[in-house]
């Protein structure tokens, strides 16, 4: 797709601008730059990046870290919004401290070789390219876009510089993982990556030669990325990782477009771009709610300016107006170009009052997910398998909420640890479908990767009812015993939802359920303390366990507790859900 289309191409890229700056709004950027002037510059320590491999903690480092980069954000745009250069000193002490760190790459991800142990420091000779070295370096190309001559040669150069040795080199003479190869798995760093080496080709002095290599290694990894995802759209990664893979899809061909004369624009048009654009919007419950999977929490910012103009480029009315709604003008995220298209686009935002058409019953076939929705409830199960990008064994789970709230919730992910991309992941009790709204044999769980899936898997609507049916059995390993797990979740419009799962096989099974209110149990009837029944027909027992919530990520979301209902069954159980 990409790298064919660039074969095309017999011109140069040439350079690119990517915004055309006008008259700012002043008083919020400039009051977060007054802010920001009187808040200490964090100081990054070499203990401090050790702290990663001593102790397994990424926080410590990683606030530090961002508060820098945030911090010069609001500076560049106080500045450029007063044009004052009140703030152009500590523009320049910001810049010449990020350029004296020795590595811009996290110490979670200080690595050249894929799932491979960290080092324990950056080797300030061997760039490592993972997220936020890329981000960093497109960050510093944006400032030096926008403030160069006001910056003076010496930092200028040293700009350049940097982004020369830490990204441009070792992008063109180095292969990092998330570059691709061939049938390789990709994910969220592939575009993530390449737009950021993209954005600093662009704008800053580069020969023709250095251009078009750039260009063409980029096309490829889209390509590479793009293939991962099914003709449906769908991320296997969730929600959450949109802003990180669709939307930085989006800004990759943005700057491909823009160094190419729009060489690249029929692709928007292509029907997987158009649904990788407009995912969001069909997981969109209510407000910040989110149908949530893998390592994605229910509750997310809006998706924002990026997702209005991929939707404009897609000629998606309803994925703009949708995403229109929640753009804030004054954005506050890491990425400089973000916060540059949302003020540049503000007015032309605040002016689009078109209301998006609400999403329909819809289903991903690429990850078994469906999605199903009336007046009171917005239901959504995955069949799939356990091999998902930032997977969680949750084959066969469902998740529901009753009018826009979570009534039977996916819990979510904490802050990630040494332990979370590691062969410890599953010892994390989010990660296991125990604490998942699935069975459990004799204390057996689901195991993790691609043998682990939803067989039988079978998608049907009509007017009074959206259901999904599949086998679980083989997402589980032998020793759990299982024959057969067959489930079936039905909405049936207007009257609820409908579980009705039939098991055979050696050990007894406990069905988890995890819930956002404690129920009150009265033989076969769980009543929420707000309002909803969970009618448990055939179950032989059933018990309520309180989950104390201790992770701060996780107590965003879910404040202090949660509860797991564990329901006993022989053979068969339908539950019936009302409100």
């Amino acid at each position: 797709m990409f790298a064919n289309l660039f074969n095309t191409f017999n011109k140069n890229p040439q350079a690119y601008t990517p915004f055309t700056l006008k008259p700012l709004p002043s008083k919020a950027l400039i009051d977060r730059g007054d802010a920001a002037l009187e808040t200490p510059w964090p100081v990054l320590t070499a203990t401090d990046y050790l702290d990663f491999t001593r102790t397994g903690n990424r926080v410590r480092f990683e606030k530090k870290y961002f508060d820098r980069r945030h911090l010069l954000n609001d500076l560049v745009m106080a500045e450029i919004a007063s044009r004052e250069e009140k703030y152009l000193d500590a523009i320049i002490n910001g810049l010449w401290s990020i350029c004296e760190e020795s590595g811009w790459q996290l110490p979670s991800h200080n690595s050249h070789i894929r799932n491979t142990p960290q080092l324990p420091l950056p080797n300030p000779i061997q760039p490592v390219l993972d997220l936020f070295a890329c981000e960093t370096g497109a960050q510093l190309a944006l400032v030096y876009m926008l403030l160069g001559e006001s910056l003076g040669g010496e930092i200028t150069d040293r700009i350049l510089y940097e982004i020369n040795h830490r990204i441009i080199t070792p992008y063109l003479t180095k292969h990092f993982w998330w570059m691709g190869s061939g049938d390789e798995p990709m994910m969220n760093w592939t575009p993530w990556c390449t737009q950021n080496a993209l954005i600093c080709v662009a704008i800053t002095p580069q020969s023709d030669k250095t251009r078009r290599q750039i260009c063409e290694k980029a096309a490829y990894s889209l390509d590479c990325f793009v293939k991962d995802y099914g003709d449906d759209g769908c991320c296997d990664e969730g929600a959450k990782y949109y802003g990180h893979a669709a939307l930085c899809l989006y800004v990759s061909m943005e700057m491909l477009n823009g160094m190419t004369d729009n060489h690249f624009a029929p692709l928007y048009q292509e029907p997987k771009i158009r649904n990788m654009a407009d995912f969001i919007r069909q997981m969109h419950v209510v407000d910040n709610y989110y149908i949530n999977f893998a390592d994605c929490p229910p509750l997310l910012d809006p998706p924002g300016v990026l997702a209005y103009l991929f939707g404009k480029r897609t000629r998606n009315p309803d994925l703009a107006a949708f995403a229109a709604v929640g753009c804030n003008p004054i954005s506050t995220d890491l990425s400089l170009y973000t916060r540059l298209a949302a003020i540049i686009s503000a007015d032309e935002i605040a002016m689009h009052h078109k209301n998006p058409t609400p999403p329909q019953d819809i289903f991903f076939p690429s990850v078994g997910l469906m999605i199903a929705r009336d007046d009171r409830f917005c239901l959504a199960v995955k069949a799939g398998d356990n091999d998902d990008n930032h997977n969680h064994n949750d084959t066969g789970s469902f998740t529901l909420y009753m009018d826009g709230k979570p009534f039977i919730v996916d819990v979510g992910v904490g802050t990630y640890t040494k332990d979370t991309f590691s062969d410890q992941r599953y010892s994390i009790w989010t990660m296991q479908s125990a604490f998942h709204n699935l069975p459990t044999f004799s204390g057996i769980m689901q195991a993790p990767g691609a043998d682990y899936k939803a067989t039988d898997v079978e998608f049907t609507t009509m007017p009074e009812r959206t259901c999904l049916s599949m086998n679980i059995a083989k997402a589980y390993p032998k020793e759990a015993g299982v024959e057969r797990y067959f489930r079936t979740v039905c909405l049936e419009r207007g009257r609820g939802v409908i579980i009705t799962d039939e098991y055979t096989g050696e050990h007894p099974v406990v069905l988890s359920l995890m819930l956002k209110s404690k129920p009150d149990i009265d033989g076969q009837i769980l009543t929420m303390e707000g309002k909803g029944k969970i009618i448990c027909d055939k179950a032989t027992n059933i018990d309520v366990e309180h989950i104390s919530i201790t992770d701060p990520l996780l107590h965003k979301v879910w404040s202090d507790s949660l509860y797991r209902v564990l329901i006993g069954f022989d053979r068969k159980l339908q539950a019936v859900i009302v409100a």
